[in-house]
This record gives structure tokens, C-alpha cells and sequence, in this order.
């Protein structure tokens, strides 16, 4: 749900997941994008340092738990645009209405019937920490609508961000079509620089007219956000957990006779035998060179197959 592997080279992933990567020499301490950026700072670095987004970060996601973060992000993205809709005249939230540009709820619909199938809303439900944040989002649009910019720059500029990431790792981790099924969230069609759009934004931001306590409202309410995404994290941590184990949604890697033999997946050990630690595909070259052992290969490789396969599961 938040935004390894190339991407983190030589330093902490959770870099990956800031919005802000360029500084602008033009922006005041007192404007909302800088109080937004040094106020939630450390709300950052609890979010990309929760299991779940390490996990993700790592190409550590089955495939399963990433439908169910999806599932999430539907009945998040569902309420925070309803509420968006509701106050796009609103003066406190006007400028920042981007709903050809950002919104994502249909994005997620797309990617929901790619994994559930057409019959999607029959087969999710909304779990109690997505549904506390839900609550919290249509009680700020109904009774606090000027708080909406933090839960929008919250996601939307996340999204932006380290959610480009994230896609990249979900497509390489989940096997996923390289024609983006599934990962339609992260795809934003009408946005063709996100870095100048999110300038855009944070520009868009503070321009609002709003007075020293609100904004310093805002930025309490951008924190409270990161903690239900937080929630949401851990939920999806402990539900992980409990998930049997998939391993990357194809398993381990095909072993072709090159590389490193301590990579092979068909040690013995792993097929159940006692002979060692060697690589039973070299084997069966050796042994295909011996006419007068042909027919005990064929059933070794009938053998190895079956295993191979179990091995994949």
C-alpha cells in the first residue's frame, strides 16, 4: 500500500518513499509544503520502516497480501474521493482538485477485476483498520473539509513518488503483465512529469488562504494519516503472517545448468535424497552421455520433474 530493489543501491530503501526530491528556493518556512515536509518527517521514517513496506521494498510481497493492499487502497481512495467531490467548490480544498490528473478509484477497479474477476465486489470486504481510516476521511470531508489536503497530499504525493517504485517492484516480485494489469494504481495516464506536477501541487498548496492554526491543524492531521496507513501496514504484516507460505508467486528459480550450482533448486536435500549437495541437473548431463544408462535417466528426469514441480507450488 505505501512506495527495490535497484532502486536502493548503496543506501536505505526508505529514501525511495520521500516526496520531495528537489528543494525549491522559492518556497517560505511558513508555507503548508514546507511545514507538511518538516512536520511529518518523522511519520515518514515510521512508515518506510514498518515490515510491511520493508518487505515490499524488497520484492519481499505474495501475491495474495498484495490483492488484499489493494483492497485497501479501493475503500481508501473510494472515501478520500467522495469527499473530494463533495468539497471541489470548496474554497479550503478547491485548488487541489485534480480529478482527471490523480484520482485513482477507477484505477483500482481495473486492478481489483484483474485479480478477483468480474464478480470483484462480491469477494472483499473492508478490514477494521482500512475501515477506521475510512471513517476518519468522511468525517473530515463532512465536518473539516479544510483537513482534506493532508490526507490528499498524503496519498497523491506518495503515490507520485515511491509509489513509482513500488510498481516496479510488484511487476518484477508478482510476474506481473508487463502491459500493467494489476498495477493500474500506479499508472498515472494524464500526469506526464510528475516532478513538475508535484510542484504544481505544492504550489496549488500554498496558495491556500489559511491562517496560522490551520495549517498547523493540517499538518496534525497529515501525521494522523501516516498512523492509519501505519495501521493498515501492520494489519497487513500480521495477515502476511499467517498467509501459508507461496513463496514469490512462481517460487524459486528455474535452474538452466549456468551459474552458481548453490542456486540450483534441486539439490538433493531439497528432493528428499542423501546424496549431497549436488546439483542434480549436472548429474543427468553426465549420465545422458552413457548410452547404457538411458532408460534409468528418463526415469530420474521424470523423478526430478515431478519434484520441480511440487518445488514451484
Amino acid at each position: 500500500m505505501p512506495s527495490a530493489m535497484e532502486g536502493s543501491k548503496g543506501g536505505d530503501e526508505g529514501e525511495i518513499l520521500r516526496y520531495e526530491e528537489t528543494e525549491d528556493d522559492n518556497v517560505s518556512p511558513t508555507d503548508l509544503s514546507e511545514l507538511l515536509k518538516e512536520g511529518t518527517k518523522e511519520s515518514h521514517d515510521r512508515a518506510e520502516n514498518t515490515q510491511f513496506v520493508k518487505d515490499f521494498l524488497k520484492g519481499r510481497i505474495k501475491k495474495e497480501l498484495f490483492k488484499l493492499a489493494t483492497v485497501a487502497l479501493y475503500f481508501t481512495y473510494s472515501a478520500l474521493e467522495e469527499e473530494m467531490d463533495h468539497n471541489k467548490d470548496n474554497p479550503v480544498f478547491a485548488p487541489l482538485y485534480f480529478p482527471l490528473e490523480l484520482h485513482r478509484r477507477e484505477a483500482l477497479v481495473k486492478d481489483l477485476k484483474y485479480f478477483y474477476g468480474e464478480d470483484w465486489k462480491e469477494k472483499i470486504q473492508c478490514s477494521e483498520a482500512t475501515q477506521h481510516y475510512v471513517d476518519r476521511i468522511h468525517h473530515v470531508g463532512q465536518h473539516e473539509p479544510e483537513l482534506l489536503v493532508a490526507h490528499a497530499y498524503t496519498r497523491y504525493m506518495g503515490d507520485l513518488s515511491g509509489g513509482q517504485v513500488l510498481k516496479k517492484v510488484a511487476q518484477r516480485a508478482l510476474k506481473l503483465p508487463s502491459t500493467e494489469e494489476g498495477i493500474q494504481f500506479y499508472t498515472f495516464d494524464n500526469v506526464s512529469n510528475a516532478q513538475q506536477f508535484k510542484q504544481l501541487y505544492r504550489a496549488r498548496m500554498n496558495a491556500l488562504d489559511l491562517d496560522k492554526n490551520t495549517k498547523e491543524r493540517i499538518v496534525e492531521e497529515a501525521n494522523r494519516a501516516f498512523r492509519f496507513n501505519m495501521q493498515v501496514f501492520d494489519e497487513l504484516d500480521k495477515t502476511g503472517r499467517a498467509l501459508t507460505d507461496e513463496g514469490q508467486d512462481g517460487g524459486g528459480p528455474v535452474h538452466d545448468g549456468q551459474g552458481d550450482l548453490r542456486k540450483c533448486p534441486y539439490y538433493a536435500d531439497k528432493l528428499g535424497g542423501g546424496a549431497g549437495p549436488s546439483c542434480p541437473y549436472h548429474a543427468a548431463v553426465a549420465l545422458a552421455k552413457q548410452p547404457l544408462v538411458q532408460l534409468i535417466l528418463a526415469a530420474c528426469v521424470a523423478v526430478a520433474a515431478g519434484a520441480a514441480a511440487w518445488y514451484l507450488m
